[in-house]
């Protein structure tokens, strides 16, 4: 039977996969509001070298999303998701016990091997029932946006008390705290689509990358998080000079943060009960436009300063807890894991990109016409968003099994997807629970019970 709200299982996904998300994001971000500053007491510093260190997780990560996503449709995603965050334990260990600032750039580039967003992103989409995963993909989001927080807040704390390295050490033991909660919290789940489409292959990698619907969030969450990059370039220096010391800039983003999602609220108000999302979106885009343009065109001080970061990070964060949702229920059915890798891949390379175009940009043109370039680029992106098409809906169930057999769950599922009118079929063992996205107007609800019940 449908369920109108989030289930125990989607409960423990949500917020399990949302804490290991949150303590990985939690552990990149910590270094945005201090290297500048501390990178400097590193052996062959530079302003070039300072981009690097910042970017080249994102450029490892950007050519890994799309393997690795492809090799959690083929091996799980539990596994692949554990490789990844011991790559990414290896990363810190290195950064934490380099002395230059290219054995820091190295551990960094580690860290991003250590790609398991789009793996996360598809087992948090296995896990939850359509009507519902927009839910369990915003409490991801949330949980990103409360790490930046965190992150801004630690940052600085763990730098003045331990250097540098502490803040690689503190990161690798987060790292561990992260792969105990996969191994340990995190539900398990077999999952089947049509056959021969559940590995992707090379053809369809090009295909997906063409789709014109999903090509716009992977150009958006692109665009998104080049912007975020480029403008921590010099965000900071930005406080700095309007007279707030470095150690104090966390009295800034708490509120300000934490103010953005009371904000978005509306957004995803509007959104969801008066079916305007895509409307919504649209509108998420241009104030995050809004808020470029300002911090370009307002005179440098305080009061401006927080009045445009608050516009930026209500619209950031809606945007970024609203995509993902979409994304995974516009995916073909089995290839999850590689849709989730381009567009992670592409949210990452953003992230490459926006730190060197930032330095770039701040080198040759000045560091206040970065708000102006990201502004460009984000009304480039409001008008991709204008070909948007709305969403389609299908129907999702839920039904009780008695089959705790990771073997017979799998035949199970094998056999589900195969009947007229299965889209996609989840079977959680460990929970008892078979999960169904079909098509109303041609499944026999009434097969798929008798096949759940013969297995009793």
């Amino acid at each position: 039977m449908s369920v109108s709200g989030l289930n125990r299982i989607e409960k423990k996904a949500a917020f399990s996969l949302a804490s290991v998300f949150g303590v990985r994001m939690l552990g990149l971000f910590m270094i945005l509001p201090v290297f500048a500053i501390y990178g400097e007491q590193l052996v062959g510093y530079s302003p070039i070298w300072l981009g690097l260190a910042i970017g080249a997780y994102g450029l490892t990560q950007a050519l890994l999303q799309i393997p690795m996503g492809i090799l959690s449709d083929k091996y799980g995603r539990k596994p692949v998701i554990l490789a990844g965050l011991f790559v990414f334990l290896i990363g810190s260990i290195v950064a934490a016990m380099s002395e230059t600032i290219y054995g820091v750039v190295i551990g960094r580039a580690i860290q991003g091997m250590g790609a398991i967003a789009s793996a996360v992103l598809a087992l948090a989409a296995d896990l939850s029932r359509e009507e519902q995963r927009p839910k369990v993909m915003a409490t991801i989001g949330m949980f990103i946006g409360l790490s930046f927080t965190f992150a801004m807040i630690l940052g600085p704390i763990v730098a003045e008390s331990f250097g540098l390295s502490g803040l690689f050490w503190f990161t690798g033991l987060l790292t561990i705290l992260a792969m105990l909660m996969i191994k340990f919290m995190v539900p398990y789940s077999v999952n089947k689509a049509p056959r021969g489409d559940n590995v992707a292959l090379p053809e369809q990698i090009s295909t997906l990358i063409r789709h014109p619907q999903l090509s716009r969030l992977n150009w958006g969450v692109f665009i998104l998080h080049m912007v975020l990059t480029a403008c921590f370039v010099t965000l900071p220096k930005q406080f700095v000079e309007s007279g707030l010391a470095l150690e104090s800039h966390w009295k800034i983003y708490l509120p300000t943060l934490l103010g953005s999602f009371f904000l978005m609220v509306p957004f995803m108000i509007i959104a969801i009960k008066k079916q305007k999302e895509k409307a919504m979106f649209s509108a998420a885009v241009a104030l995050f436009a809004l808020s470029l343009f300002l911090l370009w065109l307002l005179p440098l001080g305080l009061g401006s300063l927080i009045f445009s970061i608050v516009l930026f990070f209500t619209a950031f964060n809606y945007l970024e807890a609203t995509m993902p949702s979409i994304l995974s229920r516009i995916a073909p059915a089995g290839v999850k894991g590689s849709v989730m890798g381009i567009y992670s891949s592409s949210q990452f390379l953003g992230a490459f990109v926006g730190g060197i175009i930032g330095g770039f940009i701040a080198s040759q043109f000045g560091e206040h016409m970065i708000f102006l370039a990201m502004g460009i680029a984000t009304v480039i992106w409001l008008i991709l968003t204008f070909g948007m098409q709305q969403l389609k809906k299908s129907k999702s169930f839920s039904f009780a099994t008695t089959i705790t057999c990771e073997e017979r769950a799998d035949e199970i599922a094998e056999l589900l997807i195969n009947m007229p009118g299965v889209i996609e079929a989840t079977l959680v063992h460990t929970e008892a629970v078979a999960y169904l996205k079909v098509d109303e107007k041609t499944v026999n609800l009434a097969e798929i019970k008798a096949l759940l019940q013969s297995q009793t």
